[in-house]
């Protein structure tokens, strides 16, 4: 039997298939690397962390959009021409996973009120999980309830401070303390970081006071979850609010519509829901009471006065989880010297 010899053209693109291939299933089924734009989750993840996102621990998703080009997510690499076609959309189900869903897990997801987009195309996020399906959580004076039981999500967490000073301060002082967000105000800055290196700070001979910037009870705000006009909540005062969970069924009323108004008509695959005069109807039928058809999350960033997350845009449905924030395999530094770029102790860091 006679062989047909390759040429090297058609080698290099044999190779090159099965290099894009099991490099799409192991992006699709296992890990995938990411990185961190912005400052919501310092200290825990900070600007220009690159980590990995473990998919096996909640178990893989199956796509949605076959019709993308491999190994690219809504763009083409550096352009913004769209890297999918919506013209199939397929059912999507999760393979079995090693863990669920843990309280204070940092959980990496598709971003919930990007409505046009296919879920699995929509931006990433990644916070932490202060509340599971069934919690009721309550924030009081900043402080995380869940189930009438104080928690403390993470010992990285980071306040808005007020610093009181007569003087302009050095930007080397701030990167002595670590502290990388910082502004300008009349009577001296407002600085975002933890209490503990807060009243270190406060040590320095040119600080007359250091003080924690949380909001005042009833005191509303604009793009609050789930509704600012009808809700006095913030981001220090809010709740008592209870995480939607497959199976739980709610009376359909004035205050439920509130709550739970827009989570059943934007995330719960209904064809036809409206919402008028405080009564709910699906596919032109009123509906009475309601019974979800899955679980959801209540996500934080630990940067809690500088983080857009569930308390602005609300609950994150168990069909957006991507997966768990594993570990930090680079991490580099923007406001460094070229030599000094590379934060040397976050590599290889897990992620807690």
């Amino acid at each position: 039997m006679s062989v047909i010899k390759k040429g090297p053209i058609r080698e290099w693109f044999d190779a090159l298939l099965f290099a894009l291939i099991a490099a799409s299933i192991i992006r699709w089924a296992t890990f995938e690397a990411f990185t961190i734009p912005t400052p919501s989750m310092e200290t825990t993840l900070q600007v220009g962390d690159f980590l990995f996102v473990n998919k096996l621990n909640y178990g893989p998703r199956t796509p949605m959009t076959p019709l993308q080009i491999p190994l690219t997510h809504q763009k083409i690499w550096g352009t913004n021409i769209p890297s999918y076609l919506s013209w199939i959309k397929l059912p999507q189900f999760r393979l079995p996973g090693f863990s669920k869903i843990e309280r204070n897990d940092v959980v990496v997801f598709n971003y919930p009120r990007e409505l046009e987009k296919p879920i699995d195309l929509k931006t990433y996020y990644v916070k932490r999980c202060v509340a599971l399906p069934g919690d009721t959580l309550e924030i009081e004076n900043g402080n995380i309830i869940i189930n009438s039981k104080t928690t403390n999500t993470s010992n990285e967490m980071q306040y808005r401070f007020y610093v009181i000073t007569e003087q302009s301060i050095n930007p080397r002082i701030f990167k002595k303390y670590g502290i990388w967000e910082y502004n300008k105000t009349q009577n001296g800055y407002v600085i975002n970081t933890k209490e503990s290196i807060a009243m270190k700070f406060k040590n320095e001979p040119f600080i007359k006071d250091v003080f924690i910037g949380k909001i005042e009870k009833n005191q509303s705000i604009y793009s609050i979850f789930p509704d600012a006009n009808k809700l006095t909540w913030n981001t220090d005062f809010y709740g008592p609010l209870t995480i939607p969970k497959k199976d739980m069924i709610i009376k359909i009323n004035e205050d439920n519509l509130i709550r739970y108004g827009s989570t059943i008509a934007d995330y719960e695959h209904h064809n036809n829901v409206s919402i008028e005069k405080n009564k709910l109807y699906i596919n032109n039928k009123e509906i009475k009471e309601y019974k979800f058809i899955q679980n959801y999350y209540f996500m934080m960033g630990d940067n809690r006065h500088n983080s857009e997350d569930s308390r602005f845009w609300g609950f994150v449905p168990e069909d957006h989880v991507l997966g768990e924030a594993s570990f930090i395999w680079l991490s580099i530094d923007k406001n460094e010297s070229f030599l000094k770029k590379i934060r040397w102790n976050r590599l290889f860091n897990t992620i807690k």
